[in-house]
């Protein structure tokens, strides 16, 4: 009997994805645009090392990040490597062009510590779409990258990117430029929308599907399961809350203050992790693995230390009966009900 409900049309059409293999922990490069805290050449290509030292062949980069600046560190790093030994990502849909009203400042309200000689201008059309992805590869003096993701679309305008923006990237993809196309966002309605209209390969589901909190199960996981779209996972210590065995209450969350009811429920989970033993960011960092279409988890850090801490985590035992005590609590998702908890 044909599949019906939700997806459907597409389970039933579904193709393989075109994603390469990736690591299941994979650096994302954020911070190597002066994220939060300016760096030298020299600490970028550290923090390089430290990740391709501990095994890391997945990386992706932006545009956004650092204004450019995040991509030329990153392929400076990777042109010293064999290309056949690892994949490559970067976001399309922002351009990088002369800022007429340069005031010499730096662009500190998108937390990058960069000059504002340059600016971000939104191009989802076809032509915007190429441009983007032939100056990242300018930048990164790189003749390819295997993955391009549309970049935030939903902060520019969603419709847009349905209707061009995607189609741009899949012919891009036709094209053989790309060897894969998808999306990245922290608005899950935003990529299930993106799942459900356009021939993706993968996501980047950033903030939206973690130990701590897993609305993307809800409506984007079963939009990927059905189409055969495979998923990446960033920001899974939700904004540095889960990098910490022992978690403050004023930490930083997103933009603001942690809300009362997300920090009962990290006390809760960090209490099962006590019990059986296990550092709340080794949970943090595996967990997402546990759903079979997310293909890696991509970590930051802005010191060597930090991308080596990462590693161990990843590299950690976890018992399942700690899965089990989470889900026994509702605090992540039973194996048979992936809907049951998306707090």
């Amino acid at each position: 009997m044909p599949e019906t409900g939700p997806h459907g049309d597409q389970a039933a059409a579904a193709r393989p994805a075109a994603t390469p293999p990736l690591t299941p922990l994979g650096y994302g490069a954020a911070n190597l645009g002066n994220l939060h805290r300016p760096l030298t050449d020299d600490e970028a290509w550290a923090i390089l090392d430290a990740a391709w030292d501990a095994g890391v062949r997945y990386y992706d980069t932006a545009p956004h990040y650092g204004l450019g600046l995040s991509e030329r560190r990153l392929g400076a790093f990777l042109r010293t490597k064999p290309r056949a030994e690892y994949v490559l990502s970067t976001k399309v849909g922002r351009l990088i062009r002369p800022n007429p009203d340069d005031d010499g400042g730096l662009d500190l309200a998108n937390d990058f510590h960069v000059r504002t000689d340059v600016q971000r201008v939104w191009d989802f059309t076809e032509d915007g779409i190429r441009t983007s992805l032939a100056d990242s590869l300018e930048r990164m003096g790189l003749d390819r990258v295997d993955i391009a993701y549309l970049h935030d679309p939903e902060r520019h305008h969603l419709d847009l990117a349905l209707a061009e923006a995607l189609p741009a990237l899949e012919v891009l993809r036709g094209e053989r430029l790309v060897d894969a196309v998808g999306v990245g966002s922290m608005v899950s309605s935003a990529l299930t929308a993106a799942v459900d209209g356009a021939d993706l390969d993968v996501i980047m589901i950033a903030g939206r599907y973690t130990l701590l909190e897993q609305p993307a199960a809800l409506d984007t996981l079963p939009a990927c399961q059905a189409t055969g779209t495979d998923v990446v996972a960033a920001s899974v210590f939700n904004s540095g809350l889960l990098a910490n065995p022992r978690p403050q209450r004023d930490g930083r969350y997103e933009y603001g203050r942690l809300p009362d009811e997300l920090w009962e429920r990290l006390s809760a989970i960090v209490a099962v992790c006590d019990a059986h033993g296990v550092p709340l960011p080794a949970a943090a960092v595996q967990f997402t693995l546990r759903e079979p279409v997310v293909r890696s988890v991509v970590v930051g850090g802005s010191r060597p230390s930090q991308v080596r801490q990462s590693a161990d985590w990843m590299a950690q035992p976890v018992p399942d009966a700690l899965w089990h005590d989470l889900a026994d609590r509702g605090l992540i998702p039973r194996a048979d009900d992936p809907k049951g908890s998306s707090c």
